[in-house]
């Protein structure tokens, strides 16, 4: 492959781009040698060939925010002078028998080989190389003015990968895809296969964090909960929670990734095509700042949380449908259909404090108040056809009065401020909870409902790869997108819920059972003897939980976020 010519570094306009370099190259095209023009803008690599068949021309254009790295090398005989130019693109293309778009790998390599000085050849195509990697590295505008910072180039990576994740083929899949793209993007990256539950806990916790620019981990969502709260456990966790995450999807769930992708403006993509989405996200570098919620049960520790809290219908399906870990990600379908079978009703209480009026969109999702969500009428009694779970008092019960018909406040004398729930726990404090034995202040509400089939706590725009729970999620808002399910919703009714949320239209279902409120924290008190509570996914204690949300408390690696 050699070059015919080039033409000196210059700045001219052509069709609203400025060209800053341009060559005419001899380039491989399906196993033969070609002559081309090659153009470099401002916003574009255009290719434009082949010689020497003037009536066939074609012309390429790659986008530069398209391509993750660039290099210039010399070739392996050491008689050719020639330096050579690879470029690697990852352009958004078509699905075959689908409308939505994922991106593909596109490479162009091209020789340089106008002087017979194997150094001055080498000079030129670095020069190239250097251009194309500061336009396509520049960091693109946050879609909902999120503040955004790049990753140091070169960057020094830690990646965790649970080889038993999902089906149990992400290190495989780091294998065909992962290390390539990364070795494309010239990050430098320590591969490191988790053995053990926790054992990413402890990696973070002990780890010299001086020695690395970035934690990423491909695996389930799991593993990120660990590295979190890993960070947080650490004497400098001041510093150490600013290190960059990233997460690429090698579970069932893969729920932040799905959101990540989503942020990004990408259409809905699943499996080997969302992996090669956040990978490529991942090779963009850009970081933003990530909400983490702090979470309290009676008698273990504090934990953040990155994605959810769950409780009921959301937290059974996620832990019993751990049996189909073989079916990957329709392990979900299974096991939602499998408790829809013997559905549940969870007693407890409920209460939250209100984002203020700019941030709180709280709405009954209900048009016409005597209808069902099955178009029946409407009940508060649960159908005697489902499996009621037996209550037993709490130990721990809110002090209130009504004061509405939904959801009433609580009315008290508070303590003072620094009466916090949490005074020594590594982290930092939380200004909005008290500890779960005392009453709540007075400007929460309290739900008056206390039959439940589900509630769902999210900060994230994802509950899975395809269950799209909260569309309008941002990943640095600071808020909790609450969700609950009454009792008396009907087996059906609860089954359109979950389809719609495939589509993210869970709240145009016109539900009067679902409630939706953006909050800033939440207590959770279970009256029923028996359940699960999940946090990321991971089974926490069974009792009294609280959580308050710390806006931009961590970093995510977001990648170029349009």
């Amino acid at each position: 492959m050699n070059e015919r010519k080039t033409q000196p570094e210059r700045c001219s306009t052509r069709g609203g781009c400025t060209v800053t370099l341009y060559g005419e190259f001899l380039t491989v095209t399906r196993n033969r040698k070609v002559r081309c023009e090659v153009t470099l803008t401002d916003k574009d690599l255009v290719v434009k060939g082949p010689y020497p068949t003037p009536f066939r021309w074609s012309k390429v254009v790659l986008n530069l925010k398209d391509c993750i790295g660039c290099r210039a090398y010399r070739g392996g005989d050491t008689a050719d002078p020639a330096a050579y130019l690879s470029a690697y693109f990852y352009p958004l293309k078509r699905l075959w028998m689908s409308s939505g778009m994922s991106r593909q790998r596109v490479e162009h390599c091209f020789g340089f080989n106008t002087l017979q000085d194997p150094s001055a050849n080498l000079e030129e195509a670095e020069k190239w190389a250097r251009i194309i990697r500061e336009r396509s590295g520049r960091p693109q505008p946050h879609g909902d003015g999120v503040r955004t910072n790049e990753l140091p180039r070169p960057c020094r990576m830690m990646l965790l990968v649970n080889p038993q994740s999902g089906k149990g083929q992400a290190l495989s899949l780091y294998n065909r895809h992962i290390q390539q793209m990364l070795n494309e993007a010239g990050v430098q990256h320590t591969l490191i296969i988790t053995e053990h539950q926790n054992h990413a806990r402890e990696l973070v916790r002990e780890a010299d964090l001086s020695q690395w620019d970035a934690m990423v981990i491909m695996s389930g969502d799991g593993l990120l909960y660990e590295v979190i709260n890993g960070l947080l456990t650490r004497p400098d966790w001041e510093e150490a929670v600013r290190i960059p995450v990233g997460i690429l999807p090698g579970g069932s769930g893969n729920a932040l990734a799905a959101s990540i992708h989503h942020y990004s403006g990408g259409s809905p993509v699943f499996g080997e095509d969302l992996l090669i989405s956040c990978g490529f996200l991942l090779c963009k570098g850009l970081v933003s700042p990530m909400d983490l919620v702090s979470i309290h049960v009676s008698s273990t520790p504090r934990m953040f949380s990155f994605l959810s809290l769950a409780w009921g219908f959301v937290a059974d399906v996620d832990i019993e449908s751990e049996k189909y870990r073989h079916a990957g990600a329709a392990r979900f379908t299974m096991g939602t259909l499998v408790r829809l079978a013997s559905l549940r009703i969870y007693k407890g209480k409920l209460a939250y404090l209100p984002c203020t009026k700019d941030c709180n969109s709280e709405r009954k999702v209900k048009n016409d108040p005597t209808l069902h969500c099955n178009n029946q009428t409407s009940s508060t009694t649960p159908p005697p056809a489902l499996n009621q779970v037996t209550d037993t008092p709490s130990k721990n019960s809110f002090h209130n009065s009504c004061h509405s018909n939904n959801s009433h406040q609580v009315h008290r004398t508070e303590n003072p401020p620094h009466a916090n729930a949490t005074t020594a726990a590594p982290g930092p404090p939380d200004s909005l909870l008290l500890p779960l034995d005392q009453p709540l202040p007075s400007d929460w509400e309290v739900v008056q409902e206390e039959q439940f089939v589900l509630v769902l706590a999210m900060y994230q725009s994802h509950l899975g790869e395809d269950m799209v729970t909260a569309p309008d999620a941002t990943v640095d808002e600071g808020v909790i997108h609450l969700y609950y399910v009454r009792a008396g919703i009907s087996r059906s009714a609860l089954l359109r819920l979950f389809l719609a949320m495939e589509k993210g239209a869970l709240l145009s279902t016109n539900c009067q059972h679902l409630v939706y409120t953006k909050v800033r924290a939440l207590r959770l008190e279970p009256h029923s003897p028996k359940g699960i509570i999940t946090v990321d996914g991971e089974v926490v204690e069974y009792g009294p939980v609280q959580a308050e949300v710390h806006r931009g408390l961590a970093r995510l690696i977001t990648g170029c976020v349009g």
